[in-house]
């Protein structure tokens, strides 16, 4: 053999011999590109393993750290009540289990290695903890700023806590580099790594102390410590609902029953279409979504996404999605069909004069109309602004937000609308307008609050029908309202009459009905038939009319479904539907709980796209499930969280020892892989194994930036974390090697070189990004929030953050090769 292939011969040995357990046979003799490809796939392939494992293990921490006590209270009436109370503190859960959870492929790569090793300092773990401290600080903070839906804001609520955290997170980076530089250079002596490992348990307690008087100041604050919520009956309740969301009256976290589903079912009496599965489905996310979520929860839902497994939220069918936040956005304001919202003329009542109305793209503008009546007497002001549904403010309509004076006597106003011809066939599009008014003046908006703008490009009438042929409502509901669409066109003013027909039930006595005549104004789609229903209070079988779409004018026309029958159902059959409602909904809710699995619920979980569940199944999720099946089937056989009634304790030590295996093989793989490509150790870890680790954490920031109200659970986390990965990443096996050396009566060697640099480049860009967070959350400019606000300040700060995160990558990079040296 020639001198290259010697010379390439001998590098090869040399790679064999930096792992632990790789690898298992001669490879010598293999070609060199094949096998950096190899093992570029198996660090890869890896790297799903650990996030699969992670999520169970996540899973453990969960149930461990949601886990409850009873106490005796005495509530506003006197009374001695039982409530269940968290015992875990959640900044304390946040900084101990869950960082130790989202970080302990970090740390065990830290210990193992030095372990492994001789106890002698490895280039891999430390700085793995760095590059991932730098991607988790500047990229996830980037991705969750620019994640947030546009014109949202997400704001840190435990301000203090996180000043606590940063704070040590900052000292824990500049104690790194006076450790290895400065105080004893290029060894680590014992005391430094006493005060290194220390720190840790210093943080926890100065993070809950802040925590604790921030909580603690009010009886009511007192209360959301403990995990108490006040009722308005004034008594306790051990649940979580955010200030001010949709439905918080009548749903709690976790808690269904047929007086919550009867209201739920009351927002969307109006769409009576969604059969019970589908209700019960959204019943299940909407009281998902007022839980409190905890940072594991949001990681364990990103990791089961990535590796096609079950998810732990309801899948929710996008057209069913849509059509629901539609009912949401119109009943932001609530009614009753057969009510005076003007209270026999004491009140104005403010609102659009149809549901929806549509525009020619070639019209360039739309008129809207804003009725008033009731109190005509008085000036009121009304205030309105535009939002996007598929049509994109800029591009296909400006956007406006103003305000309408309505005059004495003056019962009418116009919106105008500009829209954009850009000339090119589109789709139809709509966006909405809405409708505000001081709530504490003497008018009120009706039940058209907010109206849908359709852009089109055609100038037909129309085409009338009603949206469905059948329509089914209660006996007490009051009124049966039937919308009428205008398709294919809404050219001009056209009307078309109605009439009822019985057929079990009777006009006079289970309904009212007659005749009728809607008007459509130019532009309007949608009108609504209003047929009061009789409520007798008596037991009866389901009883049905018909109403009757006939002679539209105009050149309009009548479509196929011209024709609908509205049932009547007897409230006992109603009770019957909730109840069957009720029951799909804990089946779901069960279904989805952490930790609720058994061993057989394991296995067919991991042995099935999506944990079984196929219909909502996408093709990533078929491919994911492919690859990951093997790692699936083998960490099934951890015990499950509340095997031998264990609580997840025993869950927690067999997933970390898997953990701690599959990092062992992670290192190695990452060392060798680096080697056969010419990629020294510290930049292969401050690249493919910092971005490897923090992958789910990205996604999982990312989704609870988007669903939080607050950005604590986001990036609130970060730094905690990052010291954590310090703290006990770092201090546990340097501990462990001092005392192992000091026995000896020898020092701990650890090379400060690339790793100092690396820990000064990086805490340089930590102290910019805290700066950038700073000027975020009290500039107008950037929305006076650490995420979100307005397009051009996200921007700019995601630039800056991805920016620096390039520079510490390329300057570290740079200083391992020699190329830079100070």
């Amino acid at each position: 053999m020639d001198g290259n292939g010697s010379e390439l011969m001998d590098g090869e040995d040399k790679c064999s011999a930096l792992g632990l357990i790789l690898p298992l046979t001669d490879e010598s003799g293999w070609n060199h590109g094949f096998r950096a490809f190899i093992y570029l796939l198996g660090l890869l392939w890896s790297f799903m393993g650990v996030a699969i494992i992670a999520d169970i293990f996540m899973c453990a921490i969960e149930v461990i750290t949601s886990m409850t006590k009873k106490l005796k209270i005495v509530n506003n009436a006197g009374e001695v009540e039982e409530v269940e109370i968290r015992v875990w503190n959640d900044t304390v859960a946040n900084l101990t289990l869950m960082a130790l959870g989202s970080s302990a492929p970090e740390i065990l790569l830290s210990v193992i290695e030095i372990a492994g090793n001789g106890f002698q300092s490895g280039p891999l773990g430390p700085s793995t903890i760095v590059g991932s401290a730098a991607f988790n600080l500047l990229i996830i903070t980037a991705v969750c700023i620019m994640g947030i839906p546009e014109g949202e804001t997400r704001r840190i609520k435990r301000i203090k806590v996180f000043a606590v955290t940063t704070s040590f997170s900052l000292f824990a980076y500049i104690w790194l580099y006076i450790a290895l530089q400065v105080s004893s250079p290029n060894e680590v002596e014992l005391w430094e790594a006493v005060l290194t490992f220390i720190c840790f348990p210093l943080l926890v307690v100065g993070a809950y102390i802040i925590d604790k008087e921030f909580c603690g100041k009010k009886e009511h604050e007192q209360d959301m410590e403990l995990g108490l919520e006040h009722t308005n009956a004034g008594r306790y309740q051990a649940s979580w609902s955010p200030l001010g969301a949709p439905g918080a009256s009548y749903l709690t976290a976790g808690h269904i029953d047929k007086e919550a589903v009867g209201e739920f079912m009351k927002e969307i009496g109006k769409h009576p279409d969604l059969d019970e599965t589908t209700i019960a489905k959204l019943l299940a996310l909407e009281s998902q979504q007022h839980e409190h979520h905890s940072r594991g929860w949001y990681r364990i839902n990103a990791s089961r996404s990535m590796a096609g497994r079950q998810k732990v939220s309801p899948y929710v069918d996008p057209h069913v999605m849509e059509l629901y936040r539609k009912i949401k956005a119109k009943e932001v304001t609530t009614y009753n069909p057969t009510s005076d919202l003007s209270n026999g003329g004491t009140r104005s009542v403010v609102e659009f004069s149809a549901a929806s109305v549509a525009v020619f793209e070639n019209e360039k503008k739309v008129n809207i109309v804003v009725k008033r009546y009731g109190l005509l007497s008085t000036q009121h002001m009304v205030k309105f602004e535009t939002f996007d549904g598929t049509a994109e403010a800029g591009q296909d309509y400006i956007p406006k937000k103003g305000q309408l004076i309505f005059e004495p006597g003056e019962t009418t106003k116009n919106v105008e609308i500009e829209i954009i011809d850009d000339y090119e066939w589109e789709p139809d599009e709509t966006f909405f307008v809405k409708l505000n008014v001081d709530t504490k003046g003497s008018a009120i908006v009706g039940k058209h609050s907010i109206i849908e703008v359709t852009i089109i490009n055609d100038d037909e009438p129309g085409t009338l029908e009603f949206t469905k042929t059948s329509f089914i409502v209660k006996e007490s509901i009051g009124s049966a309202v039937l919308p009428v669409i205008r398709n294919t066109g809404s050219d001009g003013r056209i009307e078309v009459s109605w009439k009822t027909k019985d057929i079990e039930a009777v006009n006079g006595t289970d309904y009212t009905g007659g005749e009728g005549t809607l008007t459509f104004e130019h532009g309007e789609r949608e009108k609504f038939i209003e047929i009061p229903i009789i409520d007798d209070q008596e037991y009866e079988k389901d009883e049905s009319f018909e109403v009757e779409l006939f002679e539209p004018t105009a050149g309009s026309q009548l479509g196929r479904l011209k024709k609908t029958v509205v049932t009547i159902i007897n409230d006992d059959d109603y009770t019957s539907m909730l109840d069957r409602v009720v029951k799909i909904t804990h089946v779901n809710l069960d279904r989805l709980r952490i930790g609720n699995a058994s061993y057989a619920d394991q296995f067919r979980d991991a042995m099935n796209v999506n944990g079984g569940d196929v219909e909502s199944a996408t093709l990533f999720d078929y491919v994911m499930h492919f690859m990951t099946f093997g790692f699936k089937v083998i960490f099934a056989c951890v015990p499950p969280p509340h095997f031998l009634n264990s609580r997840g304790y025993i869950t927690f030590v067999v997933a970390l020892c898997f953990i701690a295996v599959l990092t062992a093989i992670i290192g190695d793989l990452a060392t060798i892989f680096g080697c056969l490509i010419g990629l020294l150790a510290p930049v292969t870890a401050i690249t493919f194994v910092a971005l490897g680790t923090s992958l789910p954490d990205t996604f999982a920031s990312k989704t609870a930036a988007v669903n939080e109200a607050t950005a604590d659970n986001s990036i609130g986390n970060v730094t905690g974390s990052n010291s954590v990965n310090v703290f006990l990443g770092l201090g546990l096996p340097w501990l462990i090697a001092a005392i192992y050396w000091g026995a000896k009566d020898d020092t701990f060697a650890v090379p400060a070189g690339g790793l100092a640099f690396s820990v000064a480049t990086y805490t340089i860009c930590a102290i910019m990004c805290v700066i950038l967070l700073m000027i975020r959350r009290y500039v107008g400019f950037f929305g006076k929030s650490e995420l979100g606000g307005p397009k051009i300040g996200r921007y700019i700060s995601a630039a800056f953050l991805i920016t620096l995160w390039m520079l510490y990558i390329i300057l570290s990079s740079l200083y391992e090769y020699t190329i830079i040296q100070l």
